[in-house]
């Protein structure tokens, strides 16, 4: 086993919490950072595929996640008239382990947090919130780590997880990569289910696509990521925020026209830029890792970036197991997930340009096909 036993994980999100869960499960010692003292998170839901429910059954999380969330059997996707109908997969079941789980679920962020947290604080994780770190320090045997409450403590590896915008990975890999605005916004808004919705519904407009993903038997999100108008801004403010997004949905018909006049409270829409990173190998520095979004953050439209944070826990957690060097670890590490990531990440902005442009030679369902095929692939 690679001489590491104890070990930092800063960010208490997906990617870091997975980390602290694998970790605790080998037997390391782990304490977790994580800033926001509320230690809640951002979001509406969340899209989780079949390697996404594979990881999760790894962590011993897969069966909460599924009995709260909603399956996904398979897409479905229409014109923004929501009559012409243009492609719809089923989305095979073997590939979920075990296969009684279904082929993909949908789950609320809220929902999906608290069972991160709760096998986080159950794994004997040092948790503290409200916390980070003011200064990494790298040494030869260990990583000499400040913190904003005045504690100072020395690590064998520090595991960057803290996000798109991430703070270890400015501080330690330095300001490039910086992350990317893709040209595009997203939208996210709470529904009641749409009877018969067990498929994510997809519809494509001029500038942009909207849907529908189930959330739990009573619960789905409408989403929409679009091209936002010529010189409108990409940071909104809150009040106003439901009449702007019914009016961006005005080019659809169908379903998602009934569905937009439900959109009514402006706290409850969730609105941001779509950007993307992808760090270029290797992931680490000395003994400081990144894993998740501060290593290769994508955009939604393959919906695959929780997965990959998690798929990054296990893939660290099974090469820091190996009797090696943590350097050839961690060489490892990066050699197993970058180009996974990278496939992730350019196909996924790939959609998106063509979103842009119809006019661009691409066929979006092949892409996504075509990511999803590499995500589902074995680690």
């Amino acid at each position: 086993m690679t001489q590491v036993q104890r070990v930092l994980v800063v960010g208490g999100g997906i990617g870091g919490l997975s980390a602290a869960i694998g970790l605790r499960q080998a037997g390391l010692e782990v304490d977790l950072v994580e800033k926001n003292p509320a230690w809640d998170v951002y979001g509406v839901g969340i899209i989780q595929p079949g390697n996404a429910l594979r990881a999760l059954h790894e962590l011993g999380l897969a069966g909460e996640a599924v009995a709260q969330g909603h399956p996904i059997m398979g897409d479905v996707t229409w014109l923004a008239d929501g009559e012409t109908k243009l492609a719809e997969n089923e989305w095979p079941g073997l590939i979920a382990s075990p296969p009684t789980l279904p082929p993909g679920n949908g789950i609320t962020r809220p929902r999906l947090h608290r069972i991160f947290q709760q096998h986080t604080l159950d794994s004997g994780a040092d948790v503290r919130t409200g916390v980070t770190f003011t200064a990494i320090e790298h040494g030869d045997e260990a990583v000499s780590v400040t913190f904003s409450d005045g504690q100072a403590r020395e690590y064998d590896l520090v595991v960057g997880a803290d996000g798109l915008y991430s703070q270890v990975r400015e501080t330690v890999f330095g300001a490039d990569p910086a992350p990317s605005y893709t040209g595009q916004v997203c939208w996210r808004y709470n529904l009641p289910r749409i009877d018969g919705l067990d498929k994510i519904w997809i519809y494509i407009g001029a500038s942009g696509t909207a849907g529908f993903v189930p959330l739990a038997p009573d619960l789905m999100y409408m989403l929409t990521i679009e091209k936002p108008p010529e010189g409108a801004p990409l940071r909104l403010e809150r009040a106003g925020m439901a009449a702007l997004y019914r009016e961006r949905l005005a080019g659809f018909g169908g379903i998602v026209s009934a569905q937009r006049e439900l959109i009514v409270d402006d706290d409850a829409v969730v609105y941001r830029p779509v950007e993307n990173v992808l760090v270029s190998p290797p992931w680490h520095r000395g003994r400081v890792v990144l894993i998740g979004d501060a290593a290769h953050a994508t955009s939604p439209h393959c919906g695959q970036g929780a997965a990959q944070a998690i798929e990054d826990a296990l893939v660290l957690r099974e090469e820091l197991g190996v009797d090696q060097p943590l350097e050839q670890a961690l060489e490892a590490f990066t050699r197993r997930r970058f180009e996974r990531c990278k496939v992730i990440v350019e196909g996924s902005e790939a959609i998106g340009r063509w979103e842009q442009d119809h006019s661009l030679p691409l066929d979006p369902n092949q892409v996504r096909h075509e990511v999803i095929m590499v995500a589902m692939a074995p680690l």
